[in-house]
């Protein structure tokens, strides 16, 4: 009798230890994407209301639509405890000779493990609960955890239980004859229904989740976020990151990518990490800028391609894109003796420019030349499935002059092949760093040497690629018979940098266009015509002609030689005369 009493008591233990594995670490709830790897206590519903024998898995407002598959592990009988400590289980036995198999397969392996081919279903699943790493609230599951290969074990081998179902939708498991299955149950992400349409919600596959099922129904709310990327763009005129900038053509420009990695990424074996910045095609990043860091550490780049310690860079010319690609984040960041965790952020930050030898796809104005990136990383710790974020975008702006030179008295009329010099004297920065020595190339770039700009047959200049700023205008040939015109300045000003990707200026109708104006000293020679909705500021500059001075005329100038000649001719003969005397008397 003290012998039937003792198993008794045994058998309620072990039940009341199943019970305990259930509420720690057996019961993870949906660990995804994004913030604090930990698991989640379950929640259960008011018995007295909810569907019996079922589970529900309620979604995360950040996550797509995910669908999950059940496997049972082991069966029993389940019952709501009284005292507040979860479910309690009886009876329990293995679910199916596959789910047996599996499970002590695997559980055999584990080094020290006392669990053999021929343990019973009680055995195996007390060493579970006796093997949990602390509660299920504080605990992060590892990839080398027990149970993350446990769950690998399980949905190699085991038969799926039912019907796959959806986020928010109630499981209820059952046999062909409608009889409850109650159990302990693993539940893991259907990889067919991950989608990596980036223009539809997103989706990731979640960390193992086990939980008994049986009695009033049990909720779970999954813990997932997608990873997400930020792109900025910092502008030359000192001002922080943002969503716009302006440049000068050729002109190195900062941009910096912000990444975030799952919050489960610990449950992982390896992760795929990878950036793709698409840039629009007057664009032209440089390859050898690209630093990558997590926190204050710099990774390093692969020597050869392909490698795990690092990651790659390269260019697509034929898309124009930028790709820093990680073929396994984790490894890299070990190698560099970072700290990589669900809180970590990658941040990739390189330099591209306005490219002269693409000046046919640089945009002036309007809504400037745009870049985006979008993430492609692991989305499923059960699997090699990736999943791809959504885009950020920021741009990059640039204006041009339109200069025309006319006859200040005749409008109609064009000054061809009249020069000048058009010096940077305020733009945001300069190339050699010194304000004041750097003029404007004739392909919109800056340069030491001082260009000169021809006027063609309508007496048109034009240059493409300027910066917001001031600049100083010199003519340097003047056509003949005209005054040369003064030194004047002009400023291209921009109203907008501040706004964020898509939002309207005051009084806008295009998103992301900025309001550019044009501006010059009080003159009736220099004046401002406008500027075009593309971000060209035509600039109108008018020579006059040169004065006539007053003149005596031919007929003075010939009297005056006239005159002359006469009064030279009397003096000679005269001192002829003279000289003729003085020898006749000089003989008398």
């Amino acid at each position: 009798m003290e012998f039937e009493q003792k198993a008794e008591e045994k058998k309620m233990s072990m039940s009341k230890n199943i019970a305990r594995l259930a509420v720690t670490a057996g019961l993870t709830a949906a660990l995804s994407f994004g913030g604090v790897m930990a698991p989640v206590t379950m929640a259960f519903a008011d018995g007295a209301t909810a569907t019996t024998n079922s589970i529900k898995i309620n979604k995360n407002n950040e996550n797509g639509d995910v669908t999950y598959k059940a496997y049972q592990i082991f069966k029993a009988d389940v019952v709501d405890g009284t005292d507040g400590s979860g479910k309690v289980v009886s009876n329990i036995d293995w679910a199916s000779p596959k789910a047996k198999d599996a499970v002590l397969n695997y559980l055999s392996n584990v080094p020290k493990s006392d669990i053999t081919l021929s343990s019973s279903a009680q055995a195996a699943a007390k060493y579970l609960t006796d093997h949990v790493d602390g509660t299920g609230e504080t605990t992060p599951i590892e990839n080398d955890n027990l149970f993350n290969g446990l769950a690998k074990a399980v949905v190699k081998n085991v038969d799926q239980t039912g019907s796959s179902f959806t986020t928010d939708d109630v499981f209820k498991p059952q046999d062909g004859n409608g009889n409850a299955l109650q159990g302990y149950y693993l539940f893991v992400t259907d990889e067919s229904t991950l989608s990596t349409d980036q223009e539809v919600k997103k989706n990731t596959g979640t960390s193992p989740i086990f939980a008994v099922v049986g009695d009033a129904l049990v909720t779970v709310t999954e813990k997932t976020s997608i990873p997400t990327v930020v792109k900025k763009v910092r502008n030359d005129d000192g001002s922080d990151w943002a969503d716009k900038a302006d440049s000068q053509m050729g002109q190195q420009v900062e941009y910096k990518l912000t990444g975030t990695v799952a919050s489960n990424i610990a449950t992982f074996g390896t992760y795929h990490y990878e950036f793709s910045d698409k840039l629009s095609g007057g664009l032209t990043a440089d390859a050898n800028s690209v630093v990558v860091k997590i926190g204050n550490t710099t990774l390093s780049r692969n020597a050869t391609l392909g490698l795990d310690t690092g990651y790659d860079v390269s260019i697509d010319d034929a898309t124009n894109t930028l790709t820093v690609k990680f073929a396994d984040l984790k490894a890299a960041a070990n190698a560099a003796s970072a700290t990589l965790d669900g809180r970590s952020n990658v941040v990739v930050t390189y330099t591209a420019k306005l490219d002269h030898e693409k000046v046919d796809k640089v945009t002036v104005g309007g809504e400037g030349n745009p870049n985006s990136v979008k993430l492609i990383y692991s989305n499923n710790p059960m699997s090699n499935g990736k999943g791809e974020s959504v885009s950020d975008t920021v741009r990059d702006y640039t204006y041009a002059l339109q200069l025309v030179k006319k006859d200040f008295d005749d409008n109609s009329k064009k000054l061809e092949g009249v020069e000048f010099t058009i010096k940077a004297t305020g733009a945001d920065e300069l190339a050699s760093g010194v304000e004041g020595t750097q003029f404007v190339q004739g392909d919109g770039s800056l340069g030491g040497d001082a260009h000169r700009f021809t006027t063609d047959s309508n007496g048109v200049i034009s240059v493409k690629g300027l910066d917001a700023g001031t600049y100083t205008v010199e003519e340097v040939k003047t056509p003949g018979g005209y005054n040369t015109l003064p030194k004047f300045t002009f400023t291209i000003e921009a109203d907008g940098l501040g706004k964020e990707e898509g939002e309207l200026l005051e009084g806008a109708s295009d998103p992301n266009t900025l309001r550019i104006t044009g501006t010059t000293p009080a003159s009736d020679l220099v004046k401002i015509d406008g500027v075009q909705t593309d971000g060209t500021v035509i600039l109108t500059v008018k020579n006059k002609k040169g004065s006539n001075l007053p003149l005596t005329g031919l007929n003075g100038v010939t009297f005056t030689w006239i005159a002359g000649g006469a009064v030279l001719c009397i003096g000679v003969a005269h001192l002829i005369r003279s000289r003729k005397q003085a020898e006749e008397s000089e003989q008398e």
